[in-house]
């Protein structure tokens, strides 16, 4: 217990009174994480009573809280139906495709954004990456549907005048086409954005290692070898297992507003069909049993991932 000199004498403060204590000098603190603090309690903790729709039979008269417990009955309807492995499939291909290209892409932008030295171009590089993070989904969709459109689309037309595409395929409405056409756009969009938190890290690196590298006449190649990556591992490492955690959580909206009956076998994931048979179909307990059984897939990969970069490298989140 902390003590505190009164008239001379020690006074012993109670676990209550060491917090009434802290409370007092840092509340201003506390003010400012309330509106993110109640924003994840609303948001993220008090929708987790629909968890328990998963064991029980929904029954509108009865509420949320009302239906028969079936158990594991709509986890054994998902895992025998025919959509079970299409959609696992679908998911873990766009997912790790996605991590696989789109990952490295914001390191290698960061790392080659560090290397300009002139700050008015640095700066003018930056915005120009930024920019297309901001455009929103739907925005995007529409730009894709108007720039690869069959006959039309100024992009199609150049890749197939390419011959990168060959001329009688529809890139939007193609099976073959579906996944790098998802997975560019996405790169595209937003590894302007999240090479700030890369650029960040290498904003703090000690400018003594590059004197010294220059010293020792290593070109720019071999300063981000050897300089540059090595700062940024730890960042990478706890980027890596957050967007392993979220494996799982393709982009609904997006797979949503690129799919059609043409690209369907490709493009329905966990997500998608989770709306089609929850929301659409109105089977809210078999629905909400493949959502929950997404995110304990998405836990799995979390901890696995963490252990992993705990035993090879010693950082990760615990």
């Amino acid at each position: 217990m902390e003590k505190k000199e009164t008239n001379g004498s020690p006074t012993i403060l109670t676990p209550r009174q060491r917090l009434k204590r802290y409370v007092a000098h840092t509340w201003q603190l506390w003010v400012m994480l309330l509106p993110a603090m109640l924003y994840i309690l609303i948001f993220c903790y008090v929708p987790m009573y629909g968890v328990q729709l998963a064991f029980r039979e929904y029954n509108f008269a009865k509420g949320f809280l009302g239906g028969d417990w079936v158990g594991l009955k709509y986890f054994k309807q998902y895992f025998e139906s025919a959509m079970f492995w299409p959609t696992l499939r679908n998911t873990f291909v766009i997912a790790v495709t996605g991590i696989i290209v789109g990952f490295p892409a914001p390191i290698i932008l960061a790392l080659v954004i560090n290397q300009l030295r002139n700050p008015r171009w640095k700066k003018f590089v930056q915005t120009i990456v930024y920019v297309p993070y901001f455009i929103s989904v739907v925005v995007l969709v529409s730009m894709i549907n108007i720039l690869f459109a069959n006959g039309s689309g100024v992009i199609a037309n150049f890749l197939k005048m390419l011959h990168i595409v060959d001329a009688s395929v529809n890139i939007i409405g193609s099976a073959k086409t579906f996944l790098p056409l998802y997975v560019l756009t996405g790169v595209w969009q937003s590894m302007g954005w999240n090479s700030i938190i890369f650029l960040a890290a290498l904003s703090s690196v000690d400018t003594q290692l590059y004197d010294a590298c220059r010293v020792d006449g290593a070109n720019r190649w071999q300063t981000m070898i050897h300089i540059d990556l090595p700062a940024l591992v730890p960042t990478i490492m706890i980027l890596f297992i957050l967007n392993m955690g979220g494996i799982l959580n393709v982009g609904f909206d997006k797979i949503f507003l690129m799919q059609n009956s043409t690209n369907l076998g490709v493009s329905q994931v966990i997500s998608t069909y989770v709306y089609d048979v929850g929301v659409k179909s109105s089977q809210f307990s078999f629905g909400t049993a493949v959502g929950l059984f997404n995110t304990l897939i998405n836990f799995i990969c979390l901890v696995f991932t963490n252990w992993i970069s705990n035993r090879t490298t010693g950082s990760g989140l615990m």
